[in-house]
């Protein structure tokens, strides 16, 4: 879903077989002409960068992202390549990288399954399948383990519900089974917490929260704080913190992405690239607002080159 609070835009006048031309001379001339690639990759929608590529493909017999492979380097060929990619297809790439070689890296996995809808998740496994020949679930399985695995496979199943439309009773009705199954209990009832969390709707999901407090004078965040652990506490606290303010979990992700030693590229990529149609302007608002600077700023003081340019073309400007 396009959301309309993207800093990317389709570019009126859009002509496919023009944009394609451009950036094959870019790409054969002496020398690449990184600058001319950045301005028309970050100024077009994915969906015309997809019409980019069909046309180069036809006109020239390559694919675009194996000419880019080809010519760029480094962290800024990784952005390029993401620009160009349909984006159920980057964020299977992204958990298939998530899962990949030793050691899985847990937060983004948490972070791609928490933020997609029900429709992108049902894309993104029609996508990996395509891709990969396995199936997510599959891969899920075989990378993670007991309640933390039981509740990312609900997650990439796609099946939260997805209506706006809000239930009193059932949010009642909830928060004293979440209440019951952990404040209320010896010891969790951990598939409960799976059951709500991760099938609910978000807006179901922030009435079920204020019965909660209501109900055991505790925020929810602080009772799975306290009743759960692990990579489990961490997606369930993850839901919550999504449910009340998605950008604001986002520009968290991308605040813990810049700062300190060395930058995490994986997760600012696909954040910047992923949400830059979606809510990038409302990440970027809370950014400002929870960090007293703005993202630009983060991004421009922490990286440089090409790589630097098509970032901040993408941030879309300074707050």
């Amino acid at each position: 879903p396009v959301g309309h609070r993207g800093t990317i835009k389709d570019y009126p006048g859009f002509s496919a077989s023009v944009d394609a031309e451009a950036i094959r001379k870019a790409i054969r001339g002496i020398g690449t002409d990184e600058k001319m690639l950045i301005s028309i990759l970050t100024e077009r929608s994915n969906a015309q960068r997809q019409l980019i590529v069909k046309e180069y493909q036809a006109s020239y017999g390559k694919e675009l992202k194996d000419d880019l492979k080809g010519d760029l380097s480094g962290h800024f060929e990784h952005l390029m390549v993401a620009l160009v990619t349909p984006p159920a297809v980057f964020d299977a790439k992204q958990l298939k990288k998530s899962m990949k070689g030793t050691g899985t890296n847990e937060d983004a996995l948490i972070e791609i399954l928490t933020t997609r809808t029900g429709r992108q998740m049902k894309e993104i496994s029609q996508a990996y399948y395509t891709v990969y020949k396995k199936s997510l679930g599959d891969d899920i399985s075989s990378e993670t383990s007991g309640d933390f695995r039981k509740a990312l496979l609900t997650l990439a199943d796609g099946r939260r519900d997805e209506s706006l439309k809000v239930d009193e009773h059932l949010a009642k009705k909830d928060a004293q089974i979440l209440y019951n199954a952990g404040e209320n209990r010896w010891g969790t009832d951990e598939d409960k917490f799976t059951e709500i969390l991760c099938l609910r709707s978000f807006p179901q999901l922030k009435l079920t929260f204020d019965e909660y407090r209501t109900i055991s004078q505790k925020d929810i965040a602080d009772s799975i704080k306290g009743e759960l652990s692990g990579h489990f506490e961490d997606l369930l606290l993850a839901i919550v913190h999504c449910v009340r303010n998605t950008p604001a979990f986002l520009a968290e992700r991308l605040h813990r992405a810049l700062k300190g030693a060395g930058t995490d590229e994986f997760t600012l990529n696909r954040i910047m690239v992923s949400r830059s149609e979606i809510d990038l302007l409302d990440i970027r608002t809370e950014f400002k607002k929870h960090y007293g600077y703005s993202l630009y700023s983060a991004i421009k003081s922490d990286t440089s080159g090409h790589y630097e340019i098509t970032l901040l073309k993408i941030c879309g400007g300074d707050d």
